[in-house]
């Protein structure tokens, strides 16, 4: 970005749909596949009413077994439930975690399974995305030859999506990839008892802030299936007045699945807001969305509350800091929020949470000419 500051352009509709990327989410910080979670639902979103087109999604999980329970199985049962007849997925490996010295024949055979079950989705012309989570360790490791997985990725059907996530993902899968976000944990030395737990932030310039927070709410509605009415989400977001968000497809997904759950709101002018080109209009919708924020975190009516693009609402001193603050030191102990994007000044809420992911952007598809909504997409 540049000209003194943050700013989001909202959307002008695109005349053809995005599709064929291979995505990388790697790196030690939270968020990876929640990024990949809220990459499918986004897929889903934008085939429910195309006419012939696919939008069926394989979820092919390493180093995952099922003898134990993951982050990540509350999204997927919140999918599996709303899409059952979309998401395909599957499990290889063992559940305890293990290092390259502790690699036995196993571990090779059941990384050579999952990998037979993605060639086959690969070639097969089935499916519209295919989620290859924890590949990245699988390759670091050595259980899997990288040479034969960049080939085969290489070779893709043109318009299917591939999403790579792990830590540790090699340099040859990093060459091929049309996207590469890394998601860096921060400490916050001044932080009393490592935040509040249940806020999250992402922030930075990559791709997967709002994606990630998407496979947070997508956790929330799975964790209440089988509790109808224990689990309700609020996505609130700011400086996004407009339409064609890459999101807006996700969300509709969900609410169509889960109208009982899910509340969205929006605030914010459908034009691009500079520090330099404040109106008056941008402090009234900022502020109407905080009182929509306010009253929802106080409520304790909702599991998880999504705040989309506060942190450049914030930055853009659209709203004071303080009675963010405030709110979120009162916040109900099982209420989580997932604040997201970027800002140039760490504001002081962030020394609250317990988890925060700065997506730094190493590779993007707008570096291939591929033609983007700025601000939005990049």
């Amino acid at each position: 970005m540049t000209r003194n500051g943050i700013g989001i352009r909202t959307a002008q509709l695109r005349s053809s749909r995005l599709t064929g990327q291979i995505h990388v989410y790697d790196g030690a910080g939270k968020g990876k596949s929640q990024a990949a979670l809220g990459v499918v639902l986004r897929s889903i979103g934008l085939g429910i009413n195309a006419r012939n087109n696919s939008n069926r999604v394989l979820l092919l999980q390493f180093l995952k077994g099922p003898e134990r329970d993951y982050d990540e199985d509350g999204a997927i049962a919140a999918l599996q439930s709303g899409f059952p007849h979309l998401i395909d997925q599957v499990r290889t490996g063992r559940a305890e975690f293990f290092g390259p010295d502790e690699i036995t024949p196993y571990d090779r055979a059941e990384a050579a399974r999952g990998w037979d079950v993605a060639k086959g989705a690969i070639s097969s012309g089935l499916y519209s995305v295919v989620v290859l989570d924890e590949i990245n360790p699988v390759l670091d490791l050595g259980l899997l030859p990288v040479d034969e997985v960049v080939r085969t990725l290489k070779s893709k059907p043109q318009e299917l999506e591939i999403i790579a996530t792990g830590r540790a993902a090699p340099q040859q899968l990093l060459d091929i990839a049309d996207l590469h976000s890394e998601m860096k944990p921060h400490v916050h030395p001044t932080a009393k008892l490592q935040g509040i737990q249940g806020i999250e932030i992402y922030t930075g310039a990559g791709k997967g802030k709002s994606t990630s927070a998407l496979g947070k709410a997508l956790k929330a509605i799975g964790r209440g299936i089988n509790h109808p009415g224990s689990t309700r989400v609020l996505i609130m977001q700011w400086l996004k007045g407009g339409t064609g968000y890459t999101e807006d497809a996700a969300i509709a997904a969900l609410q169509k699945s889960y109208p009982e759950v899910v509340d969205h709101q929006r605030c914010g002018r459908d034009a691009i807001v500079w520090r330099n080109s404040r109106q008056q209009l941008d402090y009234v919708e900022a502020e109407r969305g905080w009182e929509i924020a306010k009253t929802a975190i106080a409520s304790g009516l909702y599991k998880t509350i999504i705040l989309d693009e506060l942190n450049p609402t914030v930055d853009l001193e659209l709203l004071p800091i303080e009675p963010i603050v405030q709110a979120l030191l009162r916040k109900p102990r099982d209420t989580e929020i997932i604040i997201t994007g970027r800002c140039q000044h760490q504001p002081a809420y962030f020394d609250l949470a317990s988890t925060h992911s700065e997506v730094y952007c190493h590779k993007h598809y707008a570096n291939q000419g591929v033609e983007l909504k700025r601000g939005v997409d990049f």
